[in-house]
């Protein structure tokens, strides 16, 4: 009888420990940052350039801005700038045609473009970020050639 009592406390505490373990692992491993702060940082930079699109309302070769809808955007030596996807430069842009690209924000608060994207893609495709809109057309048809077709 000792015997067994024995055993089963045995067993017993051998599936706590097997069921608990998994927990005390898992304890041990943390979500804490990496102890280099360049691949955090590298984490940050991918979360600073905004997306932006539309028309081109405004170009001043002058003083190296674009203004696209409301926002006027700065241009600086950093600034990739593409035209149907070819390097190009502020002179190749052209009132009323499709921009897109990516900006932050500068440390007076000025938008501050990172890359600019003139004109569509060379598939044939709207610059990046573009939605083209969908069509109001219903799933089975309007009325108008329902009712010729019947």
């Amino acid at each position: 009888m000792i015997k067994n009592a024995l055993k089963i406390t045995t067993l017993s505490l051998f599936a706590a420990a097997i069921v608990a373990a998994p927990g005390t692992l898992r304890a041990g491993t943390t979500n804490a940052p990496a102890a280099s702060g360049q691949e955090t940082a590298a984490k940050h930079k991918k979360h600073e350039s905004l997306p932006f699109h539309g028309k081109l309302t405004a170009v001043d070769k002058a003083a190296m801005t674009i203004m696209v809808g409301e926002r006027t955007f700065e241009i600086t030596s950093e600034t990739k700038i593409t035209k149907d996807d070819l390097p190009a430069t502020l002179a190749d842009a052209v009132v009323g045609e499709m921009v897109g690209g990516a900006y932050k924000k500068n440390a007076e608060g000025k938008l501050s473009a990172t890359s600019i994207h003139f004109g569509l893609k060379s598939d044939g495709t709207k610059p990046e970020g573009a939605t083209k809109k969908k069509k109001k057309a219903a799933a089975g048809g309007d009325s108008s050639t329902n009712s010729a077709a019947k």
